[in-house]
């Protein structure tokens, strides 16, 4: 009997959380794990990579795997809980807001921003001929920090 009362309080526990109700918003089976990594990009607005994801929750979930957090990012990207970036060259980064908006990538840092767009930025499709998807607006430069650190160096 004890075992259930500390078994339905995690249950009450987990279904507080925006992550347990982002799964099940989505109709995805919400897990621990499933629950924990929604949580990490609803909590980390820096566009993380898998790796950077397994790496902050391992410590607290040892059971994580990396295949584990590769499996959960495809359902959540396939039944549009998060999007999928791929502004960087190298690895492919999430971000778990997935209103309209842009995404901006600092060229010297590789730090990853949200930028805000106009609704009327979002191409209207001709219903006769195509249907859009998925629009995803990047764009590149440098930060404020990186842009300042250039100006200084040139002075």
């Amino acid at each position: 009997m004890h075992q259930i009362k500390i078994c339905n309080y995690y249950k009450y526990k987990m279904s507080q959380e925006k992550g347990y109700t982002r799964l099940v918003s989505h109709g995805i089976k919400p897990s621990l794990q499933r629950i924990a990594i929604m949580n990490y990009l609803i909590e980390n607005r820096i566009h993380p990579t898998v790796d950077m994801i397994f790496s902050d929750l391992y410590p607290d979930i040892p059971t994580l795997s990396r295949t584990t957090v590769y499996n959960t990012l495809k359902i959540l990207v396939e039944q549009g809980a998060v999007q999928m970036l791929t502004i960087d060259d190298k690895n492919s980064r999430y971000d778990a807001d997935i209103t309209p908006h842009a995404h901006f990538r600092c060229s010297k840092c590789g730090c990853i921003k949200d930028l805000p767009i106009k609704e009327d930025i979002i191409f209207k499709e001709d219903s006769e001929k195509i249907k859009i998807t998925e629009v995803q607006l990047y764009c590149k430069g440098y930060c404020a920090q990186c842009l300042k650190d250039i100006e200084t160096k040139n002075t």
